[in-house]
């Protein structure tokens, strides 16, 4: 279903809302709310997938059996904190991204936020906005772009080679923040649509935080080594005392915990099994979207392939992607 004519590029949250609500009633789809799964298996003799859930208002269990199982969580399920040498004795407080709302409490405090994808770099500017000494690990290459440059590189990947629109994103880049090496910051040796379809790598979206790296506001530091009570030890030799320790360090896949036939399908990480596009179908009628880490785009050709395999067994038609 297309959205209005009327929606801007970057629709509100009322908009989008109105969106979701317009395909429920148009497609009659019963969302069930409130709702916690708690398990799901595989029935043999019956051929049917068996979902236990719990009503989080009313604490009762309710049980849904269906042929085919959708799996829909997706890979970023859950925040991932790695594991650190000293990081349960760390003296301050921390927290994994998916927890921040705003640094209005940090004022004055020595922050360290530890990931430097769009999240980490967006809250390590927010933070030295409300005048935090912020700090930021940036341990891998990255892109660094704004949103006019990607509006021009995904115009041009319509037209051109993705080489082609690569280099232009990369030289605009370089063009205007200039060589970011001896801020701390490399430039990896593929282009930013390369990445994206490699690995699901996304490249950073500048909000205005490269600004306040060049400028000191935010300090850059290399790999953690080791934490001691509140001092941070670094790969270059920096020792740094911290308030506070913010992990935007991604997230990590939790289909595996409450699917307990989860190797029809996903790995013991709860990751697809067969490698992208076969990814996202499995064994008895089970399938899974949003697991191939290529943002809302590997998203809707998940969601097509799936709508579109349920469709020919129903028709009697077998399913058109075959099982290695």
């Amino acid at each position: 279903m297309p959205h209005a004519s009327s929606s801007s590029t970057f629709m509100s949250r009322k908009s989008f809302l109105e969106y979701i609500d317009s395909y429920i009633s148009r497609f009659g789809i019963e969302p069930r709310y409130c709702r916690s799964v708690e398990e799901g298996s595989y029935i043999e003799n019956e051929r049917k997938w068996r979902v236990e859930a719990r009503n989080t208002s009313t604490q009762e269990k309710e049980v849904y059996m269906a042929q085919f199982l959708v799996v829909a969580t997706g890979e970023n399920s859950k925040g991932f904190i790695p594991e650190l040498p000293g990081l349960d004795g760390f003296e301050g407080k921390t927290i994994h991204s998916s927890e921040y709302k705003s640094g209005k409490d940090c004022e004055n405090k020595e922050v360290l936020v530890v990931g430097c994808g769009n999240s980490g770099m967006e809250i390590s500017y927010d933070l030295s906005n409300f005048g935090a000494h912020t700090s930021i690990v940036i341990r891998s290459p990255l892109h660094v772009l704004n949103k006019e440059m990607v509006y021009v590189g995904m115009l041009l990947s319509k037209y051109v080679p993705m080489t082609v629109a690569d280099a232009v994103m990369t030289f605009l880049g370089k063009l205007w923040y200039g060589d970011l090496t001896r801020y701390g910051i490399r430039q990896p040796a593929k282009g930013p649509f390369y990445l994206k379809v490699e690995s699901g790598k996304t490249p950073v979206i500048d909000v205005g935080t490269v600004k306040k790296i060049q400028s000191g506001d935010i300090m850059v530091l290399p790999e953690i080594v080791r934490i001691n009570g509140n001092n941070v030890v670094f790969q270059n030799g920096v020792v740094k005392r911290f308030d506070g320790i913010i992990f935007a360090t991604g997230y990590k896949s939790t289909a595996n915990y409450w699917l307990k036939d989860y190797e029809y399908i996903l790995n013991k990480e709860g990751m697809p099994k067969r490698p992208c596009p076969h990814h996202w179908k499995g064994e008895n009628n089970i399938y899974c979207a949003g697991f191939s880490k290529q943002g809302l785009a590997g998203i809707a050709r998940d969601s097509v392939a799936i709508a579109n395999d349920i469709n020919d067994v129903l028709n009697g038609i077998k399913g058109k992607t075959k099982l290695n």
